[in-house]
């Protein structure tokens, strides 16, 4: 599948070459670099670059071909009938021709590609050219390549800048993904990508080409996203990581392979390869040497160069080379925390068994490692006979950790049945609850197991763990008030896990109750232990804590910081690939992009947090709040058919949400865009009941917000200034004063809103108070005052890539109509008739008639369609433009 591959992530590259071009006494610029890293690429675009310029270009294509024949790769440099065996008279010739008289004088400048294979009477010519003025060179080397004297020449002098190019970062390799593929990619999908290739931009081409031709890249019209499971290969990237490995001498080979099985390597386990093999293989960029503590450690210096020499590695070669190495390690020990993982890994893959103990020691070594897939690997291969409680725990645990739930209660109902004691039957029990609760979204019998079995176990300690479990889980499921009752001090339980497990879902809870100053001082103690168990515990990855830490500061009225939070935390989760904390703070980091008013990011973050919940089989028990947010998102940019496919399948989510009422935002932003105010309205009065009676206060105020966006601020303000003094920070404050600035139409209030709201960073609503304060100067006849609101608006909404909501697009146009003319001219800008406009707002059709009529004289239009003109933004969009490079294809919208 033919793709375009822009130049990306070059920016200080092309500066640097824009700079030394424009200095009279540069000669020649060189880009060393290993190979597949993109030489030849940013090559080609400093030579059209000095084209551009005014300057001659040429290129040369070095080959080992061309290089066999004395001048020959520079032939076409060379003009006819030139007698070739004179060489100072054929450069001296050469030059005056190229030069020419100074009126016909033309500034050349030669592209060489792969320099290191230019022979040597080409190098000499083209250095005599290059001292005499008559050219300038753009020149590309790989790395590690011997250079013969007379082209190093070429690559040496003050007047020659050099530029070293590495491989490319996440951030440039999730750019060049985005624009090759058009549109956004799952940053768990650029994550792998990344991994796999290394930043070699060669080799992510190859490994997407494979994954298109295997249609395991797809787009489900909002992401690309990569489906489980090894990336395929493509007999182009073989031969190119084939043509790379050929570096190394028949000795070294050894060395190589057992690296591909085993590595990382110590150094003494290749004490039976010479030291001038191992730094040969150093050298060419084969292999890495680093030092690890006490040890020096071998690896190679590709993720892919494993991969390749493992396919043609035959069978009983493999399984000679792992029974070595395990004896080997063996032999010195085993003494490292991991020698146990490999030794019965590598026992495995040659032989299809080890030793049971083995197994088990290094399945809970892999589980410690959130290597899941290898845990389960080495518990599946144990005998039916050697499993314990422990082990069926274990792998439990992993089914659950890998999605499956059904097969981890399948393993753990079972057991349940066998166990003996208090200390197995809690065990099971908190593993079983969290496979129910949070995996498979069973949340009343996850409670129901949690209420027998506190019932039934006799230890004060596990009974008390048994309570804070089942606040944690109400908490999850939208009863804040009630589980945080249950959950009470489990900042100072005993057991470890309950602890952290308790204080991340308790800041969640503290934040709704409007407590921030206490949820961000339990969120900053619970991410600090956590990290410190990180290093011993076997447990959730500590990123997970930053999630409810997002949260508090949304709500103090740190934006921004907010953002920062779930955005340090999600990366960290997907470079670990940690995905249930990666589902949570996915989710979490839209939401605070929303709050923003961020459209286009939070729809991302909101479609990547979906995808893992839905497609990836981590926390369900998010699916609603994640297909809402992103629902709400595309609303606001106007793409109101993906907004819709968002919502399509919203009723068979898990119901309950640990943000009680957010769930149902996408829902009336929907409705809202479609110029149903009043039921967008009503949607949010319902889902603000349903927060308040959860004790969810600091998502009732967002939702209440939300209705005096929509034209409701008068039934609202007063129950938002209540909210204050529940509240901390400083958002809630803001929100009330919005809410009666905009009921009282005070544009003095709505402009000193509108900075309060830019001061926290929330930009669409900075926006939006700024239009409405500009709309009442307007007509107050304070045209100056006027336009200063609009300038801040302008720039508030400059950061809210294209959002449109109903205020911010129609309360300058509309700033002359009544409430209800408004209401039912957004309904009829839309298309609906006059006879459901009359329904939805039960008015007689004579009634909505002589409204619209109303507006038609005030805005001093004549028809439906030149009233929709009149209050652009407000029309469905068939789609959007969300990312730099992005497309959409309307009819695969939510569907995969």
């Amino acid at each position: 599948m033919p793709l375009h591959w822009p130049l990306v992530g070059r920016n200080a590259e092309l500066a640097a070459f824009t700079a030394a071009w424009a200095n009279r006494r540069c000669r020649a610029v060189v880009v060393y670099g290993p190979a597949g890293v993109g030489k030849s690429r940013l090559g080609e675009e400093y030579l059209t670059r000095a084209v551009q310029a005014g300057w001659k270009g040429s290129r040369v294509r070095v080959t080992e071909a061309a290089a066999a024949v004395p001048l020959g790769a520079i032939a076409h440099l060379i003009p006819a009938g030139l007698d070739l065996s004179d060489p100072v008279k054929v450069f001296a010739d050469v030059a005056r021709v190229l030069a020419r008289p100074p009126q016909q004088r033309r500034r050349w400048v030669v592209y060489l590609d792969d320099l290191h294979l230019l022979d040597a009477p080409s190098a000499v010519l083209l250095r005599h050219l290059l001292d005499a003025g008559v050219v300038r060179l753009i020149m590309t080397v790989r790395a590690g390549k011997a250079l013969g004297e007379a082209v190093d020449a070429l690559c040496h002098g003050d007047a020659v800048h050099r530029v070293d190019l590495e491989v490319l970062n996440f951030a440039a390799v999730g750019d060049l993904l985005r624009a090759g593929l058009g549109g956004p990619v799952g940053r768990r999908t650029a994550h792998i990508l990344h991994e796999a290739s290394g930043g070699n931009v060669l080799y992510l081409r190859e490994l997407v080409y494979g994954a298109l031709q295997a249609e395991v890249l797809t787009s489900n019209g909002e992401i690309w996203e990569l489906a489980e499971g090894a990336l395929p290969s493509t007999p182009r990237l073989a031969e190119l990581i084939g043509v790379r490995l050929s570096a190394a001498s028949p000795a070294a080979r050894p060395v190589l392979d057992l690296l591909a099985l085993c590595e990382p390597l110590s150094l003494t386990d290749a004490d039976n390869v010479s030291p001038e093999v191992l730094a040969d293989l150093e050298v060419t960029g084969l292999i890495r040497v680093n030092l690890d503590v006490r040890r020096t450690m071998l690896t190679l210096s590709h993720p892919l160069y494993g991969e390749i020499l493992r396919s043609d590695m035959p069978t009983l070669r493999r399984r000679a080379l792992l029974l070595e190495q395990a004896k080997r390690v063996q032999a010195h020990g085993a003494r490292r925390h991991d020698d146990a993982l490999h030794i019965a890994t590598w026992h495995l893959t040659a032989t299809g068994t080890a030793d049971p103990h083995l197994l088990t020691q290094a399945a809970f070594i892999a589980r410690y490692a959130h290597d899941y897939h290898q845990a389960l690997t080495l518990l599946q291969a144990m005998p039916e006979q050697h499993h314990t409680a422990v082990t069926r725990l274990l792998q439990g645990e992993l089914h659950y950790e890998l999605g499956h739930h059904n097969q981890a209660e399948a393993i753990l109902g079972k057991l349940a049945e066998q166990v003996i004691g208090d200390n197995e039957t809690f065990a099971v029990a908190m593993k079983r609850t969290e496979n129910l609760f949070w995996g498979a979204a069973r949340v009343s019998e996850a409670l129901a197991i949690n209420h027998t079995v506190r019932a039934t176990i006799t230890d004060p300690a596990m009974r008390q763990a048994l309570a804070e479990n089942e606040g944690a889980m109400r908490v999850v499921a939208g009863q804040t008030q009630e589980g945080l009752i249950r959950l009470g001090d489990v900042e100072n339980s005993p057991d470890e896990r309950i602890r952290l497990y308790g204080m991340e879902v308790k800041v969640h809870a503290l934040s709704n109750a409007g407590r921030i100053g206490d949820a961000i001082r339990l969120g900053k103690r619970a991410y600090a232990e956590h990290v410190e168990a990180d290093t011993r515990l076997v447990n959730l990855h500590s990123a997970m804590q930053l999630c409810p830490l997002s949260h508090a500061y949304q709500e103090l009225g740190e934006l921004r910081r907010g953002q920062e939070t779930a955005e340090a935390g999600y990366a960290r989760a997907l470079e670990v690939r940690a995905w249930q904390p990666a589902t949570g703070l996915a989710n979490m980091l839209g939401r605070s992009l929303w709050l923003t008013g961020h459209a286009v990011a939070a729809r991302r973050a909101y479609t990547e947090s979906l995808a893992l919940a839905r497609d990836r089989h981590f926390l369900p028990i998010l699916l609603r709040l994640a297909a809402s947010g992103l629902a709400a998102s595309a609303a606001l940019l106007g793409d109101l058919e993906a907004a819709g496919a968002a919502l399509a399948d919203f009723s068979s989510y898990p119901d309950g949400s640990f943000l009680p009422g957010e769930d149902h935002l996408g829902e009336a932003w929907l409705l809202a865009a479609r110029g149903q105010l009043m039921q967008a309205r009503a949607v949010l009065t319902e889902a603000a009941q349903t927060a308040r009676e959860a004790g969810s206060f600091t998502s009732e105020a967002l939702l209440l917000t939300d209705i005096a966006r929509m034209g409701g601020a008068k039934d609202v303000a007063g129950r938002l200034e209540e909210l204050v003094t529940i509240c901390d920070g400083a958002f809630a404050p803001v929100r009330a004063r919005l809410a009666a600035a905009l009921a009282a139409d005070d544009p003095d209030q709505l402009s000193a809103t509108a900075e309060d709201l830019e001061t926290i960073g929330a930009d669409l609503l900075a926006a939006e108070a700024a239009t409405a304060a500009a709309a009442a100067w307007r007509r107050a006849g304070q045209k100056r005052c006027a336009a200063a609101a609009m300038t801040r608006a302008s720039a508030c909404a400059a950061h809210c890539e294209g959002a449109r909501t109903p205020l911010l697009a129609t309360a300058e146009v509309t700033s002359m109509l009544t409430a209800r003319e408004r209401e039912v001219a957004l309904l009829a800008a839309v298309g609906t008739p006059s006879k459901e406009i009359a329904a939805s707002l039960h008015l007689s059709i004579r009634t909505v008639d002589n409204h619209l009529q109303h507006a038609y004289t005030k805005l001093g239009v004549t028809t439906r369609r030149e009233l929709a003109n009149s209050l652009g933004g407000t029309r469905p969009a068939r789609s959007v433009d969300y990312g730099p490079g992005a497309k959409r294809t309307p009819s695969s919208a939510g569907t995969r």
